[in-house]
């Protein structure tokens, strides 16, 4: 099952005629031409590594991938390292197997984007595109939360890549210390909805092995897990495993932290701590509002995953604004995706005409509730033309052993499917 990243017989949605189609991938500036068109793919994580497999093969185009990391870092799977079950090397690898391919690599920061000029802007140099994919990821509405931004390096989110290494660091001195550590989860949508649950449940199955003195108390913003579909074996792991470890609130609003008295002041009143891991509301960076691609989550059309803006520029991963989840499995699939479409326009081809239902890239996610053991969630999803997707969740009753070691299995496969 997860090997079934993407389906190459999936209808789409006309997004023109087919003459005006034609027209649009010879207008490119390489297209036509003696070169290559150009492919910019800003961001190295899953939806970015998924689009540049995919376009450099055949070797149609010249293909420059931007990410101001110089290793990968995984989010999917990264609560074990965070809770202490794995070493960092587990979720982090290298571009070796990247560069291999023949793209070139900028590790840079993309700083903005000149559509006027097809241009993206870095503290060095412009770099020209005829095709733009971004795979932006996230950034966090930290002004949601008064004093947030003055405690930010006591509170790390972790939720990007290379993040999780300062909230690992709170979790080793907490398992040492004890006390009250809060965990929290927000509004959707944001990255990953199954995570903070997920690392509550490391973290309480660390604190019986190590004998730690405390609790974790998981602040939710919503009502019960979400999203709805798993809430049922999340409410379940967490009164048959953990319920001497976890206190669950819910409907909790975080309005303020005050880091001197180690206070949250929520819609629910004071909740003391001694260690925090707020996860944030979230939205897209910065750059999707510099580039006039939308506001809180990038503007798209679906089933393509172009900009609603402008023609020649994708937005997939956490930073579009579809209902898809946010998730790495989805991000990558919808990578894949946006590549074929690439290549079929600059091949000249006319998309084919749906008169149906439209697939959309899947998704398979996995959260931990012990060490061995996890929920699996599939979520598939499909579109008729004119209407908005709809999404159908398949999730495991409850946690068990079969799912968390399919879960590592599935990881392995997937780096190795991005980066060789």
């Amino acid at each position: 099952m997860a090997q079934e990243w993407f389906s190459r017989t999936r209808r789409r949605v006309v997004q023109g005629t087919a003459l005006g189609w034609a027209a649009l991938a010879t207008g490119c500036a390489a297209v036509g031409g003696t070169a290559k068109p150009r492919v910019v793919v800003v961001g190295g994580g899953w939806g970015g590594l998924g689009a540049v497999r995919s376009l450099v093969e055949g070797g149609k185009v010249d293909v420059t991938l931007i990410e101001p990391n110089d290793a990968f870092m995984s989010c999917p799977m990264s609560a074990l390292y965070v809770a202490g079950f794995q070493p960092a090397s587990y979720v982090q690898r290298s571009y070796q197997g990247v560069d291999a391919l023949g793209i070139r690599r900028v590790r840079e920061r993309v700083l903005e984007v000149d559509r006027a000029k097809s241009q993206v802007v870095t503290a060095t140099q412009r770099i020209g595109y005829d095709f733009l994919v971004l795979s932006l990821g996230v950034e966090y509405m930290e002004e949601g939360i008064q004093g947030y931004a003055q405690a930010r390096a006591q509170l790390p989110v972790g939720f990007r890549a290379f993040e999780q290494q300062a909230v690992r660091q709170q979790v080793d001195e907490f398992l040492v210390k004890g006390g009250t550590f809060v965990i929290s989860a927000p509004k959707p949508p944001y990255r990953c909805p199954p995570a903070p649950y997920e690392r509550a449940f490391l973290l309480a199955e660390q604190m019986k092995r190590k004998g730690t003195k405390g609790k974790i108390i998981l602040l939710d913003a919503n009502s019960q897990p979400t999203p709805p579909p798993i809430a049922k074996p999340i409410l379940n792991a967490m009164s048959s495993v953990y319920k001497g470890q976890i206190e669950y609130l819910t409907s909790v609003d975080i309005r303020a932290v005050d880091m001197g008295q180690r206070s949250l002041h929520t819609s629910e009143g004071e909740v003391p701590f001694q260690h925090a891991n707020l996860v944030l509301p979230m939205r897209a960076p910065a750059l999707i509002r510099q580039a006039g691609l939308g506001e809180r989550w990038a503007a798209i059309k679906l089933p393509s995953f172009q900009a609603q803006a402008d023609a020649q520029v994708y937005v997939i991963g956490d930073a579009q604004g579809s209902p898809l989840p946010k998730s790495g499995h989805v991000a990558f699939n919808a990578g894949k995706q946006v590549a074929e479409d690439i290549l079929e326009r600059v091949a000249g081809k006319a998309p084919a005409v749906a008169t149906g239902t439209v697939d959309l890239p899947t998704g398979i996610c996995w959260a931990k509730v012990t060490e061995k053991e996890a929920i699996n969630i599939n979520v598939t999803a499909s579109m008729e033309p004119g209407q908005a997707p709809k999404l159908k969740f398949t999730v495991d009753e409850v946690h068990n052993a079969r799912s968390g070691a399919g879960a590592s299995s599935w990881a392995n496969g997937m780096w190795k499917a991005m980066l060789g």
